[in-house]
């Protein structure tokens, strides 16, 4: 055979190898543009009427065992979403490009491979969580190959109902709830007030005694359940053997955490608080029902609420000990002055990346991202939980945006409205609180290496404390960060202060 003839044949193998991979690849695109064949059903057994919400799609290396995990911060696996209205049962909805995603943009952007799909429908009744809230329907998760010719057309089917898991209580810690009339006018349907109360050793066998008691506002993500953990770390006995009653408050909301202020969008949260839940609780428990006897406390969220309650309150709480708060000084608003002209949340002064986390110097966290994940979600993000809180309504009924989705250009407008919510603006028009119903009642403790930026914000606020001439305590230690911040060392002098505050309450109170 001549070298010609081997050349051409060669030449003609080659030919049909790089034509069989491109319509390989053809085919594996149009599958994955496709879904490929996927599509939700919800099921007519468990669902009697059509259905309005949110519809999620999770593509997970592994297998979930009944509802998927919540998107995680760091490394979400695939998601999508798309809002549907009066879904009807038995009536299939495709999975297609029109699903918007995250961290990949749509269905046509996944790598190949085998994956585990579940299918979730949000019908947003109560939580911040977009997957495991009250009533909320769900797949089993099903194996799919994405990008494969051979996967057949598969249909995820909503035959699971998810429920809340019940409040374990126990001789020592009880589950306390109320509705509140506030807030269940404000939204039209019944709202509950829960939290979580730990119990003094002495409590059941002192039926006639009361106790002080010290509020906890959980962090973003917590709830009420974090109290019953309370009794076996030491929450409910200050130094010296003060007995006290621990109540973890719940301050989950379908827009994120409502941090007991009262605001458009959540409603009158701080308000119900102090007026409904806090009498209920002293009357339901034993509590005095005195200011010095009321503290609170929180970390990060928690944090900012606690210091809140204190100072819109100042005649309801007799001490505050807020840790980590998220920015209670708009400007410094995790490294962004939303006062300042022509500010953008996803790039700098000098158009590089704006970053919202950090592990030491080194960032792993940033706005834009962080902040396309959260519109994915469509409720219940941390950023968007600010929007719920501190903004006005729009003329749809949702919280007003504070910055452009897309571009990230700063509202003006909307930042100069949140100033209502501005801490260190709240001291600022109150100064003389400060020297009144407010001193000795502030302490403020802060990482100078918090994880999210948050030290600003709280070195600023102490800057205008100490100028107004205030008694207030604001420490910022040095090399901690948001989660190594509450160390022994500083629980120990949270916990003496409380007990100087309450004994000092109880010698006024019994001189008087």
């Amino acid at each position: 055979m001549s070298k010609t003839i081997k050349l051409l044949l060669i030449m003609g193998v080659l030919t049909l190898l790089l034509n069989a991979d491109e319509k390989n690849k053809s085919a594996n695109a149009q599958g994955a543009k496709n879904g490929p064949g996927l599509s939700v059903l919800l099921d007519p057994k468990v669902a009697k009427s059509s259905m309005s919400g949110r519809m999620f799609l999770v593509l997970a290396k592994s297998e979930s065992k009944g509802i998927t995990p919540e998107p995680r911060w760091i490394d979400p696996d695939p998601f999508f979403g798309i809002d549907v209205s009066s879904l009807k049962p038995g009536e299939p909805l495709p999975i297609d490009n029109k699903w918007q995603g995250f961290p990949l943009k749509n269905i046509e952007k996944v790598p190949p491979g085998t994956y585990w799909a579940t299918a979730i429908l949000d019908l947003n009744k109560a939580s911040r969580k977009i997957f495991s809230s009250e009533g909320n329907y769900f797949s089993k998760s099903v194996k799919v190959e994405i990008g494969s010719v051979n996967q057949a057309p598969t249909v995820l089917v909503l035959d699971q109902v998810f429920h809340e898991p019940q409040f374990p209580e126990t001789e020592v810690v009880k589950l306390a709830q109320m509705e509140s009339k506030l807030l269940s006018k404000f939204h039209g349907r019944r709202i509950m007030l829960r939290a979580g109360v730990a119990l003094p050793k002495s409590y059941k066998d002192n039926k006639g005694r009361k106790y002080p008691s010290i509020y906890e506002v959980p962090g973003f993500g917590g709830n009420h359940f974090a109290a019953l953990s309370s009794p076996g770390r030491g929450k409910t006995v200050v130094e010296g053997g003060e007995e006290i009653v621990h109540i973890m408050l719940d301050p989950d909301c379908p827009l994120g955490h409502h941090v007991f202020a009262d605001s458009a969008n959540n409603g009158p949260w701080g308000k119900a608080l102090t007026e409904e839940f806090i009498p209920f609780l002293e009357k339901e428990f034993r509590l005095v029902p005195q200011s010095w006897a009321r503290l609170v406390t929180g970390h990060s969220s928690g944090g900012w609420s606690s210091l809140w309650l204190q100072l819109k309150y100042p005649n309801v709480f007799g001490g505050v000990w807020s840790t980590a708060p998220d920015p209670v000084d708009f400007r410094d608003f995790q490294m962004i002055n939303l006062y300042a002209s022509n500010q953008n949340m996803f790039k700098d002064e000098k158009g590089k990346d704006r970053p919202i986390g950090r592990k030491g110097d080194a960032p792993f966290l940033f706005y834009k991202p962080f902040s396309d994940m959260e519109s994915v979600m469509g409720r219940g993000g941390q950023l968007g939980s600010f929007e719920a809180v501190f903004s006005e309504r729009d003329s749809q009924g949702n919280p007003k945006k504070l910055w452009n989705r897309k571009t990230g250009v700063v509202d003006s407008d909307t930042a100069e409205s949140w100033k209502k919510y501005d801490i260190r603006l709240l001291v600022e028009n109150n100064k003389d609180a400060l020297f009144g119903k407010l001193k000795s009642k502030i302490h403020v403790y802060m990482g100078d290496k918090d994880t999210f930026y948050l030290e600003g914000a709280t070195r600023l606020l102490g800057d205008t404390l100490k100028k107004l001439g205030s008694d207030a305590t604001v420490v910022l230690f040095a090399g901690k960060d948001h989660s190594n911040l509450m160390d022994a060392e500083l629980r120990a002098r949270i916990n003496k202060e409380m007990a100087q505050t309450l004994q000092k309450g109880k010698q006024l109170n019994s001189n008087r």
